[in-house]
């Protein structure tokens, strides 16, 4: 019998057939939640039921064989960002969506990225939304190709050396209109496939709707709490995923350590709340401990970026994600419980 672990998704016939899909979705009865979990293989394909798949496979008029993977491996791009690569890596060509409120660092990030991946050898290219935004003037000094129309994209990238590996970035202004869809598509006809797309919403409407851009293989949602908290980058742990944390594309040892962080940091915002309104000595005893080695594992997880050197006078930090695991499992197994807090926060590796 098959391995169900090697089995995925196509989320770009998906995006290509299925423009809007949570209404497609909600149409068939199928709730836009589940669809968007098995996007990003938060819920394995081989554990869907059989009439999700089929109903998914009417909605893009294919067959089940056109619209589930078998034995593809998703690639990971490794971004030196200790969160991210842990937590909801990268999936090489495919589409990471990111759920932001404006002012929850969202944009300090992609010219993190941007940075990052132009160092690599990547080209940045970067579609420019209708109006005036000045706020991704940051990211105009790392952009390789700047369009300001679809078209324009499309010409630039098709002529741009095929070698090269291509990060595009557009605001979701043209996610709604399909024309995202359609470039993607018409890159893909031309042989144009080592393209991997951020979608961004400068507005801030995406964190109110359930599946903002459609399927997606990368989801960064931004956590207000943490924001508030300035503990950046403040990309929430728990409910941002990827399709390269399914279980045939990921190395055991970082599904294991990732699942372990994830429990632990979820039972640790549990336990914040009582904290925050009783104090830590009415935890149970037990309790205390998962309390602090959570705190130093959130302050682990802040980083300085190389971009913000400027405004923060930290030396930016690129950690490889063999260092982010070997300390992220330090810090559960307790090799850091007599560490200060303060010697965790925006550093890079241990």
């Amino acid at each position: 019998m098959e391995n169900s672990d090697s089995l995925r998704l196509n989320v770009a016939l998906l995006r290509r057939k299925v423009p809007n899909l949570t209404t497609a979705a909600r149409s068939v009865g199928l709730r836009p939640a589940t669809v968007s979990n098995l996007c990003t293989g938060k819920i394995p394909v081989g554990r869907a039921e059989v009439r999700t798949l089929v109903a998914l496979a009417t909605l893009a008029e294919c067959s089940l064989d056109e619209l589930i993977l078998r034995g593809e491996k998703v690639e990971m791009i490794e971004t030196g960002i200790k969160t991210l690569d842990l937590f909801a890596p990268l999936a090489k060509n495919g589409t990471v969506g990111l759920v932001a409120r404006p002012g929850m660092g969202q944009l300090v990030i992609l010219a993190e990225l941007f940075y990052k991946m132009k160092k690599r050898g990547y080209a940045n290219v970067l579609l420019l939304p209708e109006g005036d935004h000045p706020e991704l003037n940051d990211l105009l000094e790392f952009a390789d190709i700047i369009a300001y129309t679809i078209d324009e994209a499309y010409e630039k990238m098709a002529s741009y050396d095929k070698g090269k590996d291509l990060i595009f970035t557009a605001d979701r202004s043209h996610v709604v209109s399909g024309e995202i869809y359609q470039l993607q598509e018409r890159l893909q006809n031309i042989g144009v496939e080592n393209v991997t797309t951020i979608l961004l919403d400068l507005s801030g409407e995406v964190v109110d709707e359930e599946l903002p851009y459609g399927p997606l293989e990368t989801l960064w949602q931004f956590d207000a709490d943490l924001t508030a908290r300035h503990r950046f980058p403040a990309v929430n742990p728990i409910f941002s995923t990827s399709s390269v944390l399914e279980g045939a594309h990921l190395d055991q040892k970082h599904f294991i350590i990732q699942q372990r962080a994830q429990k632990l940091l979820r039972r640790y915002r549990e336990l914040r709340s009582l904290v925050t309104v009783s104090g830590i000595e009415k935890l149970p005893t037990a309790e205390v401990q998962t309390y602090k080695r959570g705190e130093r594992l959130e302050a682990y997880l802040t980083q300085p970026f190389y971009v913000a050197e400027p405004f923060t006078g930290k030396k930016g930090e690129s950690v490889l994600l063999q260092d982010t695991l070997s300390d992220v499992q330090k810090i559960l197994d307790g090799v850091t419980d007599s560490t200060d807090i303060e010697q965790l926060d925006f550093i890079g590796k241990l």
